[in-house]
């Protein structure tokens, strides 16, 4: 239990980094435990030119996405209203792992 806790403790540590250099930099740089520090450029996609970059966190690629303000979702609202919402998905399923509001994260599925 207690590892599991240090775990999820060190990802939501990762993520919050990442969200946070996201929005507010050209690069992420992450130096996750016992693995090799990794410099990624932030790439802008789509019509919106939200940013975007791909990290590797505990083995897995994973995409951070800033939040697409035109969205209805509530993340859309949050962003509309002036929050820092960034997305996080794992690239391989397709499916969304965490979300980051202004530095607090919501790992999904916990």
């Amino acid at each position: 239990m207690a590892e599991d806790a240090g775990k999820s403790q060190e990802l939501s540590s990762t993520l919050r980094s990442v969200a946070a250099q996201l929005m507010n930099g050209p690069e992420v740089v992450i130096q996750p435990e016992d693995e090799q520090e990794q410099r990624l450029r932030v790439t802008r996609v789509g019509s919106g030119r939200l940013r975007t970059v791909r990290v590797k966190i505990n083995g897995r690629d994973v995409q951070a996405i800033e939040q697409n303000r035109k969205k209805p979702s509530r993340w859309g609202e949050l962003a509309r209203r002036g929050h820092q919402v960034v997305q996080f998905q794992d690239v391989a399923t397709k499916k969304y792992l965490a979300v980051a509001v202004d530095g607090e994260v919501t790992v999904y599925g916990r």
